[in-house]
């Protein structure tokens, strides 16, 4: 078991805007901060305007949050935070490694996403290439910019040791932002990546103008399949009623602030995968999880219509209205969850 070093020390790895806004609630709640940048103009705007315009703009940063651009002052932390992209972990997971002793921390996985290579979620591709079993996994309806300003908020934790967990519970506690704990890693993960690929047809019914009505129906549908595929790769089925299943999967069907949302309403609205993507600063988690759950269905054997109908928006060039109208008319049946 790894021993904290010092537990008001915190250190998150990756400053886009999840990373950005779990470092300015910690701040504010006595923690110290190190926050670690990919981009230099990045970690020099932090330092000198308290202000991260790319990724979080409108939010100031408080003072205790230092950015760094190498990883070799981590050492001083306890616990550290990994917020980087799905893409990005293999890469910064060797660097990590190759730059500090990894085996007296504990890390904290914050990334929604699954591996495409080998069809792993993050925590098991952290533990392998880090080489340490000390890599719990955090996820939840978290809007970036509203846990930046302070809002309530909750989030689920999940580890394997009970004891453990619930000491990190303990230490990482933030006013306003309640942390519950679970044993189930994998589901807690799964269900924080299938929904952004779920967000994304929600924000087509958004961009063709539908209604209510039709986005409900949609985002109970992508629940059952949420759980059908998420339960055959290993996650308990109750984990997907709780805040990193529907949770999330409310959340960023719904909110304005959510990347994959926004993404799937500018398809809706006639822009191609390829136009938003270069567009975007934040990465569009779901773009990347569709094409690796879709392989991980067929593998199982698992229905997923509405899934199969994002991968052929994005991989296939078929139109959201035409993936629309067949999820329409597909043969009537019993409602099965």
């Amino acid at each position: 078991m790894p021993l904290p070093k010092c537990p008001r020390k915190l250190g998150i790895v990756g400053a886009g805007g999840w990373g950005t806004a779990l470092a300015v609630r910690a701040a504010s709640a006595g923690f110290d901060v190190l926050l670690w940048c990919y981009e230099a103009d990045v970690a020099n705007e932090i330092a000198h305007n308290r202000t991260n315009s790319r990724y979080l703009p409108d939010v100031t940063i408080p003072s205790s949050v230092r950015p760094i651009t190498d990883f070799k002052p981590l050492e001083e932390c306890a616990y550290i935070l990994l917020v980087v992209p799905s893409k990005a972990v293999r890469h910064v997971a060797l660097k990590l490694c190759s730059d500090f002793d990894t085996t007296n921390v504990h890390f904290i996985s914050c990334t929604k996403g699954i591996d495409f290579e080998s069809g792993k979620v993050m925590s098991e591709v952290w533990r392998e290439i880090l080489k340490t079993p000390y890599v719990s996994v955090l996820s939840g309806p978290n809007i970036a910019p509203e846990v930046a300003r302070g809002a309530p908020a909750a989030a689920v934790l999940g580890f394997e040791d009970e004891n453990l967990l619930q000491k990190i519970q303990a230490e990482l506690h933030l006013p306003a932002f309640r942390i519950y704990t679970s044993s189930d890693v994998k589901g807690i993960q799964l269900g924080g990546a299938l929904k952004n690929i779920y967000a994304i047809a929600a924000g087509c019914v958004d961009g063709f103008k539908l209604g209510d009505n039709a986005k409900a129906a949609l985002i109970t549908r992508s629940l059952a399949e949420m759980m059908r595929l998420g339960t055959a790769l290993g996650g308990r089925r109750e984990t997907f009623h709780g805040l990193s299943g529907i949770g999330d999967l409310i959340v960023t069907c719904f909110s304005s602030f959510s990347r994959n949302r926004t993404f799937g309403e500018r398809l809706g609205k006639g822009e191609t995968p390829h136009q938003i993507l270069a567009s975007m600063h934040n990465i569009a988690e779901g773009v990347p999880t569709t094409k690796a759950a879709f392989q991980l269905a067929r593998k199982f054997g698992i229905e997923t219509p509405v899934l199969d109908g994002i991968h052929s928006v994005l991989y296939s060039g078929k139109s959201p209205k035409e993936i629309m109208q067949a999820l329409l008319e597909r043969t009537p049946k019993p409602e099965n969850l």
